[in-house]
Parts: C-alpha cells; sequence; structure tokens
C-alpha cells in the first residue's frame, strides 16, 4: 500500500509515544489520538501496533542503509579515512533527524526479544558489514599500524560513539533546544569522532 498523508502522521505519532511511553505503554488508542485520525485507520492501514512498528522500523532502516551507501557512492575518490569520516557524517545527521525513532530503536536493541532478533538478522548484520568494511579500509595501506591488534575493539567504540546520543539521549536533550542547537550539536559531535579517529591513524 502506497505511502499517504494520513500513514505519515500515524507513524509520527507513534514514533513521539514509542519514545515518550515505550511500545507496550502506548495503545493503539493513544496513536489515534495523537494523529487526530480513527483507530480504524491504523488497523487498516499497519494490522494494528506490531504491523505499525515494524512499519517504522522497515523505513527507517530502509532508507538509512540507502543513505549509507549512496554516501560511499559519492566518496569513491576520497582516501579511506575522509570516506569513513563522511559516512559517520550522514549517520549521525539521519539518525538525529530521526531523533525519536533513534532512541527509541536503539532503547530496544539494548533489550533481548525477538524484534532485536530480527533486526540483528536483516538491516543490523548489513550495517555492521558497512561500517566494519569502511573502517578496515583505513588500516589497510598503513605500514606501521600501532592499533593492529586493538583494531577490532577500536571498532566496537566507533559503533558506540555512532549510538551513544540515542542511547543516552537525556544526558545532552535539556541543552539543546531548536533546530539549530540541534544541528550544532551534530556537528560538534560529528568533530569529536572525526578527532578520535584521527588520533588512532597518528
Amino acid at each position: 500500500m502506497k505511502d499517504t498523508p494520513t500513514k505519515r502522521k500515524v507513524v509520527e505519532a507513534a514514533s513521539t509515544l514509542f519514545y515518550q511511553k515505550g511500545f507496550h505503554g502506548t495503545s493503539v488508542r493513544d496513536i489515534a489520538e495523537k494523529a487526530s485520525v480513527n483507530v480504524s485507520s491504523v488497523s487498516y492501514y499497519f494490522k494494528g501496533k506490531q504491523g505499525l512498528l515494524e512499519y517504522a522500523v522497515f523505513n527507517y532502516y530502509e532508507e538509512y542503509l540507502a543513505i549509507i551507501e549512496t554516501t560511499l557512492e559519492e566518496s569513491q575518490v576520497d582516501s579511506p579515512i575522509e570516506k569513513l569520516k563522511k559516512l559517520v557524517h550522514r549517520i549521525i545527521q539521519y539518525k538525529h533527524a530521526n531523533l525519536q525513532l533513534s532512541c527509541f530503536i536503539h532503547r530496544e536493541l539494548s533489550m533481548d526479544s525477538v524484534f532485536v532478533r530480527e533486526m540483528a538478522v536483516t538491516y543490523l548484520a548489513k550495517e555492521n558489514f558497512i561500517i566494519g568494511n569502511t573502517f578496515s579500509d583505513v588500516f589497510k595501506n598503513k605500514k606501521e599500524d600501532k592499533h593492529k591488534l586493538d583494531r577490532q575493539f577500536l571498532l566496537m567504540q566507533l559503533k558506540g560513539m555512532l549510538v551513544t546520543p540515542y542511547v543516552l539521549h537525556n544526558e545532552w536533550r535539556s541543552q539543546v533546544i531548536g533546530d539549530y542547537s540541534h544541528s550544532l550539536f551534530v556537528d560538534r559531535y560529528v568533530k569529536t569522532i572525526h578527532k578520535w579517529l584521527d588520533y588512532i591513524m597518528e
């Protein structure tokens, strides 16, 4: 079924409520009221709350993976480190542009559930493959690699930095108000990761 303004309204309402109250703490009626639609619309478009969750997460990750693949294609002439830096920037930009859904998804991913296992088999495996390969390329032609034995731990640290703002969002959320402030946060946070990459490349 094609996308419609009503479907988008329902997904946006659900994203906000899942973020605020959790999946199990949110009812279909809550979503319908937030989106200003009939309860029957949720059933019609998504076959219920679980279907709505799957639709929202599917769209989130499909767009996310398309963006990071496009970023790598557009940066083919760049050095491996510049390619990785651009990838980091686009990942943080995307997650921040979809802040509430990003926070909800990463919170759910911290728990062992059917949802998490399904995500791991599909989208997370592809994300890990892309980030891992791009990170490994940085070290390929390095004559002296003082971090060779620690590379797996460094990759783990990088992945951690990519999700930290969306797992620990209460640590910074109160200091960020308005679109411009959010944009500044993204720029500053990305620069911090870039400095870390420069450090491990020294």
